[in-house]
């Protein structure tokens, strides 16, 4: 598919479209088959047995589950408080969109809840040191308990160019 025809599929969703061809010709209207959303869970970081999905993938779109400071395959909290718990979230989230053809720069928007704001500056501090610019967009809030009490949670989104 030629970039003029992409761009002008770009209304549609350019990497759902299926085109039918012929002769190098389109013929007749262009659909969008939307693919129905994947549910995933590769195992990398959370054991199949939670409520939940890993990630879901719908089009070239990743939705990924909520990310703690957890040990890969455990429920076990890494130590280091905030820092630590920081880092092996971001790492964790690694983990699953490298499980899934992505990786930290396919990052869109992130959501980061914090045990305590006070802890905001220490999380800034991790978050710089794993990202690069362009950092994706990103909202926080403080929470009153987050699962396994843990310092810090990020879910993200993630798409692919």
């Amino acid at each position: 598919m030629t970039s003029r025809m992409q761009r002008g599929l770009s209304g549609i969703g350019r990497r759902g479209a299926r085109l039918l061809l012929t002769g190098g010709m389109l013929c007749g209207p262009v659909l969008a088959i939307a693919d129905g959303p994947q549910f995933l869970n590769s195992g990398q970081v959370m054991n199949g047995d939670l409520p939940f999905s890993e990630a879901v993938r719908h089009g070239d779109t990743l939705y990924l589950s909520g990310q703690i400071g957890i040990e890969p395959g455990t429920l076990k909290l890494v130590p280091g408080g905030i820092r630590g718990e920081a880092q092996r979230a971001i790492d964790n989230i690694a983990l699953v969109l490298k499980a899934n053809g992505r990786s930290l720069a396919d990052l869109m928007q992130c959501t980061v809840m914090l045990a305590d704001m006070a802890e905001w500056p220490m999380f800034n501090e991790v978050w710089r040191g794993a990202l690069s610019k362009p950092f994706p967009a990103r909202n926080a809030f403080g929470t009153t308990g987050l699962a396994l009490d843990a310092r810090v949670e990020i879910t993200c989104i993630a798409a692919a160019d």
